[in-house]
């Protein structure tokens, strides 16, 4: 998935600004529509979207259902595509956001992870426009956390706000917990701030023992699933129990808390707010066995109307 978006001076003064969170586009939020935007006025930035690229220098293969063929080495191919035509716009994207899944798994078992991510990282690269990265559940089939916070796909600045998350605490001794994570936030624009989640923050593929949070993604997924192989969907097809498998995760409540400030702060400032997460927070925008576990927890689903967009993976 591909996609270029631009934001325009049209003169809205509204407080609370239109959202969307439907694969249609078509849920809006209760507060009043923008005005049309006036095409003749210089966009005040545009980026560009790619999600789910997926590259691997292997064979054409399937998902992990069998359900939708994979072609691993075309995918390069595409992001080349998308590259030229972000190149050639008159109005150069101001950044590039890769919803994550950037490698697919498959170069873990070949031992070729390293290598397959600087192929597409240089070809990012070629058109000089800023990245920023958002870590899905191929991320960490390939690398740990520690190695994805000194790698190229970690895209944060000294400048971007980082949420607090030391809420946790071992039981044993009450030690103080502050595993860091890939959330952080930036603004491209005056009155324009984007967010980027780390839906793997709580989950059991981005966390490993002894960390506080693989400990608490543990506890939520048996409590919902007791299947022996834990990426095997519980309940019923299609019902919202399903979403608790082990390529999924969600959001610590640190996440959640500096979420809420953040959009609080956002929404006092009267600034218009794009967020962007790998796994989706909408159960109307996705099916059940692709949502974030705790999408419905409170920011992240209350709050959601003070966004103009939101922007997930799983393409």
């Amino acid at each position: 998935m591909l996609s270029k978006c631009s934001f325009r001076n049209n003169g809205v003064s509204e407080r609370r600004f239109l959202g969307w969170l439907a694969k249609s586009g078509s849920l809006t939020s209760r507060f009043t529509r923008p005005k049309k935007m006036d095409e003749s006025l210089p966009p005040l930035f545009t980026f560009g979207v790619i999600a789910d690229i997926q590259y691997a220098d292997i064979e054409d293969g399937f998902n992990f259902k069998h359900t939708r063929k994979r072609y691993y080495r075309n995918s390069l191919r595409l992001l080349r595509n998308a590259n030229e035509k972000w190149k050639g716009e008159a109005v150069q994207p101001s950044f590039i956001i890769q919803l994550g899944d950037i490698i697919d798994g498959f170069n873990k078992k070949y031992n070729t992870s390293e290598r397959a991510l600087e192929t597409v990282v240089n070809e990012l690269a070629k058109s000089a426009i800023e990245v920023h990265h958002v870590w899905g559940n191929h991320e960490f089939y390939n690398f740990s956390r520690d190695d994805l916070m000194i790698s190229a796909l970690n895209s944060k600045t000294t400048n971007d706000r980082m949420p607090t998350m030391s809420e946790d605490s071992v039981e044993n001794g009450n030690v103080s917990n502050t595993e860091e994570g890939n959330a952080y936030d930036f603004s491209p624009a005056p009155h324009f701030r984007v967010v980027v989640l780390d839906a793997y923050d709580l989950s059991l593929i981005g966390r490993k023992e002894p960390s506080v949070r693989y400990y608490q993604a543990l506890e939520i997924i048996q409590a919902h699933n007791d299947n022996d192989d834990l990426n095997f969907p519980p309940g019923q097809p299609g019902g919202l129990e399903q979403r608790f498998v082990k390529f999924n995760g969600g959001f610590s409540h640190g996440q959640l808390d500096w979420l809420d400030r953040l959009l609080t702060l956002s929404d006092e400032k009267l600034e218009k707010v794009i967020v962007v997460s790998h796994l989706p927070v909408h159960p109307y925008s996705t099916d059940p066995i692709c949502l974030a576990w705790n999408y419905e927890k409170g920011a992240l689903y209350y709050k959601l109307s003070q966004v103009c967009s939101v922007f997930h993976g799983w393409a």
